[in-house]
């Protein structure tokens, strides 16, 4: 069994590149997988391992400057849900593209996950899920607004479209593990709302604490790992993964007349070339010859 640990934390790093090979290192030396994003305003990322390799790498990155509150959420996993270890500098830990945006500077009010339910269920609260289209497909809150984005950066261009729909309400807000809601409620201060909340924690945190006889959440909860979601308990979900357009799929879409394992699905089918199709074959031939030798291809997850 593996730990899974997936982590954020905003502070100043003034030169991000000097933390990325020692860190590389400690990943390397426990027999780390996963993928850490370094950049000035932070890190993010989700890693696995050990018991013992996950408690290092945990404390080689609260021993960084101002990272010393460092929080991060545990899951298992029956396989390693990644291939390889990797540890990249980006100019955002999660890209919005709005350079004002800090979260060091405030964000919205953090709710406990006990808490949640009795925010969300209120008639003068809008409740907002800030993830991804496809993330918001397979499960969300009962009575989330979907803004239907196809990536994180689209959803202030979505907030100036529909900001006069909230008009007059506290604004609930939520995304898998929380750093989203770290920048977009600290951008719906800066455009003037005062009363705006998030899930402490994210969809993660409040599917390990509350029971689901309790749940307001329906579904599964995507996660960029091999697992592709997890449901109450954070148990594993029973999503696979289109290796072509990287959707999440229910076994049955493998039934799909459109589906061929590790080429196309039915949301992608229509969207690649002959030449993609062949190229995607390739690979998964490449994949399950690996797979019979007992390695793991670097195109697998």
């Amino acid at each position: 069994m593996f730990t899974v640990a997936a982590l954020y934390h905003f502070a100043r790093f003034p030169d991000p590149a000097s933390l990325r090979q020692p860190l590389l290192d400690l990943c390397q030396q426990h027999g780390i997988s996963g993928t850490l994003l370094l950049a000035g305003e932070g890190v993010n990322g989700t890693i696995a391992g050990s018991r013992t390799g996950i408690d290092a790498v945990l404390a080689h990155l609260r021993a960084l400057p101002g990272c010393a509150g460092l929080v991060h959420k545990e899951s298992t996993a029956s396989e390693q849900p990644f291939n390889r270890m990797k540890v990249r500098l980006k100019r955002e830990i999660v890209t919005m593209g709005q350079p004002d945006v800090d979260p060091l500077q405030g964000t919205g009010h953090y709710v406990a996950p006990a808490d949640w339910n009795a925010l969300i269920t209120a008639p003068d609260v809008a409740v907002i899920d800030t993830r991804n289209d496809y993330e918001v497909a397979i499960g969300t809150f009962d009575g989330a607004v979907d803004p239907q984005t196809k990536s994180f950066g689209e959803f202030p261009a979505w907030w100036e479209a529909n900001k006069d729909r909230f008009h007059n309400k506290r604004i609930a807000m939520f995304c898998t593990g929380g750093i989203r809601c770290e920048k977009s409620t600290n951008y719906l201060r800066g455009q003037g709302v005062e009363e705006v909340y998030h899930l402490q924690g994210g969809i993660l945190k409040y599917l390990e604490e509350v029971p689901q006889d309790d749940s307001t959440w329906q579904g599964e909860c995507f996660v960029f790992d091999g697992r592709v979601s997890v449901g109450h308990g954070l148990t594993e979900g029973p999503h696979i993964l289109c290796h072509a357009c990287r959707r999440p799929l229910l076994p049955e879409d493998r039934n799909h007349p459109q589906y061929e394992d590790g080429v196309a699905c039915h949301h992608c089918a229509d969207q690649t070339s002959d030449d993609d199709k062949n190229r995607f074959r390739e690979r998964q031939r490449q994949i399950v010859l690996a797979k019979a030798r007992g390695e793991r291809h670097i195109g697998s997850l």
